[in-house]
C-alpha cells in the first residue's frame, strides 16, 4: 500500500512539475492555436537566416545551433520563453521582441517555416571516445521524454536532438545541469545532476549521432535553400 501510494504521489508530483515547466503565457497559447503563414514565416525568417544561415543549419561549431525541422510546439515555446524573459539569449533579444518581429501571428508563422526546413546530414560531433557510456547514460536518463532516437515530442514540447550539433548541445546541459538556463525541466536537471564532464561530454556526443529520419533531411550538405533563390 505504501508503495502504490508512493508510485502514485510520484506520477502527480512528475505531472505537477511538468505543467508548471510548460504553463502557457497568453501569447504562446494563442501562437500555438493560429494558422500559420509560411510565406510571411519565409519574410521573417530572413533576419534569423543572418546566424542559422539560409537552410536553418546553424554552424558544426555549435556557435549558432541547428533549428531546421525542429517541432513547431518547441520553436513556440523557446521562443515565447524568450520574450517573457523565461530564457536568456542576448543575441537574440533584440530580433524577436513584438516590436521588431511583431505579435503572436509572427511566432506561428516564423515557427511554422523552420519546423518544415530540412535538416543537414552533416552536423557537428564529439570525439568518439566514450560512445558506450553515451548510450548507457541516454538509455538511462534521457530516453522517457527525448524518445529511442532523440526524436522528442511535439505534443509534450520535448525538443528534437537528433542531428543537433555536438557544441552546442554540450554547452545547453552545462548551463542547465549548472542552473543558468530558466526554462530548463526540472525533471532533466535533477537526472543530470550527478553527471561529470566526462559523462555530459559522452551522452552529448552519442546524440549528435542519433539521425533523424531520411525524409526529414536534406539530400545532401550542398543542398540550398531555394526560398533564397
Amino acid at each position: 500500500m505504501v508503495k502504490g501510494l508512493a508510485f502514485i504521489w510520484g506520477l502527480a508530483a512528475a505531472g505537477a512539475a511538468w505543467a508548471e515547466w510548460n504553463g502557457l503565457n497568453a501569447e504562446q497559447e494563442l501562437a500555438l492555436k493560429l494558422k500559420p503563414d509560411y510565406n510571411r514565416g519565409l519574410e521573417l525568417y530572413r533576419i534569423c537566416a543572418k546566424c542559422h544561415n539560409k537552410q536553418g543549419w546553424g554552424r558544426r561549431d555549435g556557435s549558432y545551433p541547428q533549428i531546421s525541422g525542429q517541432h513547431f510546439n518547441v520553436l513556440v515555446k523557446q521562443l515565447a520563453d524568450m520574450r517573457a524573459n523565461n530564457r536568456e539569449n542576448p543575441s537574440m533579444q533584440h530580433f524577436i521582441m513584438p516590436e521588431a518581429l511583431g505579435d503572436a501571428q509572427a511566432l506561428t508563422d516564423l515557427s511554422a517555416y523552420i519546423s518544415q526546413l530540412p535538416m543537414t546530414p552533416a552536423n557537428g560531433k564529439g570525439s568518439g571516445k566514450d560512445l558506450e557510456l553515451g548510450q548507457e547514460l541516454y538509455m538511462d536518463k534521457c530516453i522517457g521524454c527525448h524518445g529511442d532516437n532523440g526524436e522528442g515530442d511535439n505534443e509534450k514540447f520535448y525538443p528534437r536532438i537528433q542531428g543537433q550539433h555536438y557544441r552546442y548541445m554540450l554547452r545547453q546541459f552545462n548551463w542547465i545541469k549548472a542552473g543558468e538556463r530558466l526554462n530548463a525541466h526540472p525533471d532533466m536537471v535533477i537526472r543530470i545532476e550527478h553527471f561529470s564532464m566526462r559523462d555530459a561530454k559522452a551522452v552529448v556526443d552519442y546524440i549528435s549521432r542519433l539521425k533523424p529520419p531520411k525524409e526529414l533531411v536534406a539530400p545532401s550538405r550542398k543542398w540550398r535553400n531555394p526560398d533564397f533563390d
